[in-house]
């Protein structure tokens, strides 16, 4: 450890955990997304798409990277108020603190570390709602895709029961109304949902790397050993 730093606890093996689980999920979720959208690979395979299944292997990633994200969005948000490490939800509340600090780390990065008057040490509220933010589109790929997978059970039964579609239909169909009233306006917001994550992944890494060469404290560590370096006052 360098002379006039400490080393902060930032996140525990099990917020790392579910970190990568939750990245790898969402490359999975994106390709596939993709491909059930619009087949691009199928040219590379020899044989026909119905003798390899690639349709159906694919919607099961699709199903399966966001029955995981789906429970992931659910202990995150158990978290947010029950955590004994750290509790998120106590940055977003919008105390004068809060706001003070959320303006602060704005203002840090967009004068690229010229002005600095916040303890970087702990979880920021700009990060805060960053993250919130992600977990909202989440919780909107959740409803939007469910409705999708529905509208697919046209008969309105499943293997597990009736009452498995009922419920479905109860819970999403309100998106068909909220996004334009059909079907395709459904399927046109999961889309695009998607391309926001995407931006939202992208300033992710961008900002913990910027993080890391401006300030100088390693926090693109964090994700890895589940620390990171604060200087001593």
């Amino acid at each position: 450890m360098k002379a006039g730093y400490k080393n902060v606890k930032r996140m525990t093996t099990f917020m790392r955990i579910n970190h990568w689980v939750v990245a790898i999920c969402m490359v999975a979720a994106v390709i596939t997304g993709l491909y059930i959208g619009h087949p691009y690979y199928q040219t590379l395979i020899a044989e026909p798409a119905v003798d390899k299944y690639v349709m159906a292997w694919n919607r099961w990633v699709h199903l399966m990277a966001a029955i995981i994200f789906d429970v992931s969005s659910i202990v995150i948000a158990y978290l947010y108020f029950f955590s004994r490490f750290e509790k998120p939800i106590l940055k977003l509340l919008p105390t004068p603190k809060n706001i003070v600090e959320f303006f602060a780390v704005f203002f840090n990065l967009i004068t690229f570390n010229r002005v600095k008057k916040f303890d970087s040490s702990h979880a920021d509220s700009f990060n805060a709602v960053y993250f919130l933010i992600f977990h909202l589109l989440l919780v909107w790929m959740l409803f939007t895709g469910l409705q999708l997978y529905v509208q697919g059970l046209e008969s309105g039964h499943s293997s597990i029961g009736d009452w498995w579609p009922a419920l479905l239909h109860w819970a999403t169909d309100w998106t068909v109304a909220f996004t334009g009233g059909t079907n395709m306006d459904v399927r046109y917001w999961h889309h695009m949902s998607m391309y926001f994550i995407i931006v939202w992944v992208m300033f992710h890494i961008y900002y913990e790397v910027w993080r890391t060469i401006f300030w100088q404290e390693g926090d693109i560590a964090i994700v890895f050993g589940g620390s990171k370096f604060a200087k001593e006052k």
